[in-house]
């Protein structure tokens, strides 16, 4: 089972950006119409997973399947 992302933070800029922070240090930007919908959604679903998604760092759960699946297997 996949652990459950944490460490995620967000900012809002005066500009209307929003800066999402992985442990403090920043991930990621949006602006426009992904920073609105980010807004708009950050209330509605779980924040750290949504955090993840945006930015790309989170797991599936599903990689030592994947790995061991016959076509993924190094042939010797």
């Amino acid at each position: 089972m996949a652990k459950a992302p944490e460490g995620f933070t967000y900012r809002l800029r005066k500009d209307g950006e929003v800066e999402l922070l992985h442990h403090g240090r920043p991930a990621s930007v949006l602006r426009g119409d992904a920073a609105v919908r980010f807004l708009t959604e950050v209330d509605r679903k779980d924040p750290q997973e949504l955090m993840a998604r945006l930015t790309g760092n989170y797991r599936h759960g599903n990689e030592r399947t994947a790995r061991n699946h016959p076509r993924n297997r190094h042939r010797s």
